[in-house]
């Protein structure tokens, strides 16, 4: 009997041990660059473009990496170096992410890389009231600076009225496909279409990532494999020092109630958390796909400051995100209605066929957006 155990302890190692795949590279297009550095990047290490351990090895003239196993499935893309180098289509368009599901053994993938984007050729799609509010805003918590954008409503020149603002995370993926990475979420072209149709009207504030500072920036707590721990630093740059910037130069409502922030990704689990720490700054949150999983704090920290009467969260996730997303989606928001906070408070939906992409989050922002400002 203890012969068989050892055998099955062998085979549970062995197993582990070979459950990781490698990528190889060998078709590469003509635009690549000369001795290029080719990186794999995705939601297993923050989508930052490209990370120094995760860069590819080359090997005569292919390039490969082995990634060890991961939990499920992971969703990734090839850059030279930057989301400015990613892999396109053909014809340069935003390719979808590619995606892989571990399968519990040694293998495999081999990968073709069809184009990569030239930013140069890529036409700016932002809205004519979309602007670059600053190149380098100035991060004094993190010594670090960051490019900010801003969307106007279309009537922001001829009115003197004072409007919300919605804070958001990932900037570049908000407005313009030219400096989106995953394909934009269109906020300009929904609002723009709301204003007309029912005259909602908003100002929006998108803070760029700081690619591989990403997830260490969207989460207030470590994760020992992918980093974290300077979301509290993140966000008091946003309460202190952005969010009195535009207060101060714009017409804005700088209440509670008529504040917002809203991400995705781990964008949504740092919106999460600002909403819990700060109530008395935003009382409308948007959390879209959040990576509850990178740190069981996050559950935590919730069933001890859940008791908010004022704050509404909009709650979105994709069937094929993953189980654990979609479960730990569930398990977070039973805790907050178990812990006070009220259930008509809380909008949740669940696509049936949902990815963990813009095109998600851009399907469901004008459901979200409404549904926070709905009074």
């Amino acid at each position: 009997m203890k012969i068989k155990y050892t055998i099955i302890f062998f085979l549970l190692i062995t197993s582990t041990f070979f459950a990781q795949v490698t990528f190889v590279i060998s078709d590469l297009p003509k635009n690549t660059l000369q001795n290029a550095s080719i990186y794999i990047s995705g939601d297993f290490e923050g989508w930052s473009g490209g990370q120094e351990k995760f860069k590819l090895n080359k090997k005569n003239n292919s390039y490969l990496i082995t990634l060890p196993k991961q939990s499920g499935k992971i969703n990734f893309k090839f850059t030279q170096g930057s989301w400015d180098l990613v892999e396109t289509t053909i014809s340069g368009n935003n390719i979808d992410n590619r995606t892989y599901q571990f399968i519990g053994k040694k293998d495999s993938v081999k990968i073709k890389i069809i184009n990569w984007n030239n930013p140069l050729e890529k036409k700016s799609t932002a809205a004519k009231n979309v602007f670059v509010l600053s190149e380098n805003f100035y991060i004094p918590q993190l010594d670090r600076k960051r490019k900010i954008r801003i969307y106007l409503p279309p009537n922001y020149d001829t009115s003197l009225k004072s409007y919300p603002v919605l804070y958001m995370h990932d900037g570049q993926n908000l407005f313009d496909n030219a400096t989106s990475y995953a394909g934009e979420w269109e906020i300009d072209e929904t609002l723009n279409k709301l204003y007309k149709e029912i005259g909602f009207e908003l100002i929006v504030i998108g803070i760029d990532n700081g690619g591989e500072k990403r997830m260490d920036e969207y989460s207030p707590w470590k994760n020992k494999k992918y980093g974290g721990g300077e979301g509290d630093a993140y966000l008091d740059f946003i309460v202190q020092t952005l969010k009195p910037y535009v207060d101060n130069n714009y017409r804005t409502k700088s209440n509670k109630e008529n504040s917002a922030i809203m991400g995705s990704s781990m964008g949504g689990l740092i919106s999460h958390y600002a909403g819990l720490k700060y109530p008395d700054i935003f009382t409308k949150i948007g959390v879209f796909s959040p990576s509850f999983w990178f740190s069981k704090d996050t559950f935590y920290y919730t069933k001890k400051h859940a008791q908010l009467n004022n704050t509404k969260m909009f709650f979105l996730v994709g069937e094929q995100e993953g189980e654990n997303i979609v479960m730990d989606m569930g398990k977070m928001i039973k805790l907050m209605k178990n812990n006070g906070f009220p259930y008509k408070n809380i909008s949740q939906k669940v696509i049936p066929n949902g990815q963990h992409n813009e095109a998600l989050w851009r399907n469901n922002f004008e459901e979200a957006v409404l549904w926070l400002f709905e009074e």
